[in-house]
């Protein structure tokens, strides 16, 4: 029988502190993020795309069928739907069906949390500004949280004052964090900056990021699209999941380098290079540290195998 694990069983079982172990975990078994097999797009009539992303490592196959509708918000309906087929390695039989959106937001927050750990100051709270207001940002607000004290979450909405931003805020309140709403200049004098929006075209100005803070980046997987500018990328240390997908699909790099600002050596390092300590964080001082997440299947296979772990050994229990 395939167990079906949805949205709230996804919610119950993983947080994302527990997602990035095992990421984490994956990487150390000798996951190689450079040999994962490319996502596929399809071109959806209407506007939307429709994404394959297959992944094999170990014990276990799995392959996550995703569509983006950017009009889906408009109709009270998640941009992000899909599911995720999770495979027996050996045999190939489906052990388990995932709500694919729900796996989304879990495992990219998990990413950026597993960069955090080896990014991010440690021994004081922290000042987040966070873009977005939407699932991804409520999944790295929780991220955030689950490696770091917060000190301040500063929320910035395509409207500063609009009802996103503030039921946001508000949430985060709940948690225990000061939050309040702001603007894109409220990177200065930021030490994490989290930007998981929809946007093409850079968010705020990276000049006024300070030396030492940490962006993380993860709203686009497009080589013409990107969250953060060219003043930024061209000051910063760079962290990626994997060089080869980089340099594919991440328009925050991609554009600075065919504006002629930055060549392809300019990534400083990968997570599995932070997470085998090939190149401990955070990165050289005086620079912002920038980590750049386009997603890849490797992640959602890892995250999905733990999500089925979980939900096998709480029915033994």
């Amino acid at each position: 029988m395939i167990r079906q694990i949805g949205a709230a069983e996804t919610t119950a079982l993983l947080g994302p502190a527990a997602a990035a172990d095992a990421l984490a975990a994956a990487l150390r078994a000798g996951l190689d993020p450079e040999a994962c097999p490319q996502r596929s797009a399809v071109a959806v009539p209407g506007g939307g795309e429709l994404l394959l992303m297959p992944a094999a490592q170990g014990a276990y196959a799995g392959v996550k069928v995703a569509g983006v509708a950017p009009g889906n918000p408009a109709r009270g309906l998640p941009r992000i739907t899909g599911s995720y087929l999770l495979l027996d390695g050996p045999t190939l039989r489906p052990v388990a069906l995932l709500d694919g959106a729900a796996l989304t937001a879990l495992r990219t927050p998990a990413v950026s949390a597993l960069a955090l750990r080896h990014l991010a100051p440690a021994g004081r709270p922290l000042r987040l500004v966070l873009f977005g207001t939407g699932p991804q940002a409520y999944g790295h607000l929780e991220a955030a949280a689950a490696v770091r004290e917060l000190a301040e979450a500063v929320i910035v909405g395509r409207d500063p004052d609009g009802p996103g931003a503030k039921a946001l805020a508000e949430h985060a309140r709940t948690r225990g964090i000061p939050a309040r709403t702001g603007a894109a200049a409220d990177v200065d004098g930021a030490d994490l900056v989290v930007c998981c929006t929809t946007a093409r075209t850079p968010l705020f100005d990276g000049r006024l990021v300070a030396p030492g803070a940490v962006v993380v980046a993860v709203g686009s997987h497009e080589p013409d699209a990107r969250e953060t500018d060219t003043a930024l990328v061209r000051r910063s240390a760079v962290y990626v999941e994997a060089r080869s997908a980089a340099l594919r699909e991440a328009g925050d790099l991609l554009v600075p380098e065919a504006e002629g600002a930055i060549g392809p050596g300019h990534i400083t390092a990968t997570l599995a290079d932070l997470v085998a300590g090939r190149a401990p964080g955070p990165g050289p001082a005086g620079c912002p540290q920038l980590f750049k997440s386009v997603g890849m299947a490797w992640e959602d296979l890892a995250v999905a195998v733990a999500l089925y772990e979980a939900a096998r050994k709480n029915s033994e229990t």
